[in-house]
């Protein structure tokens, strides 16, 4: 998807991506969705089976981003607020994203 001055461009990876908060695993994913966006960093999204789920609740925080769609926020059972999203219903140009849960914080390797 690009507009003048904006482009997203989401590959497979296959390098590892984990996620570790407060001494917790919350993903630990070899197949990755990277997302390359004008002005942001690349965004790991991982698919829900790779994500401990159970230790999420969903968040009442939900965000519009124009070119992906609306996105709605987990937090940490019991600790941090707002550490996932993920988009649901995303736009026809990232469809793949769709329901794939991205952090702030990855690890690589």
């Amino acid at each position: 998807m690009s507009t003048p001055g904006h482009r997203i461009e989401i590959k497979q990876g296959t390098e590892r991506v984990r996620v570790e908060l407060g001494g917790q695993l919350l993903a630990d994913s070899r197949r990755p969705l990277l997302l390359f966006e004008t002005g942001y960093p690349v965004r790991y999204y991982l698919p829900p089976e790779d994500v401990r789920t159970d230790l999420l609740t969903p968040s009442q925080t939900h965000t519009v981003c124009p070119f992906k769609g609306t996105a709605s926020y987990w937090s940490l059972e019991g600790g941090p607020e707002d550490v996932a999203w993920a988009y649901p219903e995303p736009h026809a140009g990232v469809a793949q994203i769709k329901d794939h849960l991205c952090f702030f914080e990855v690890q690589l390797g």
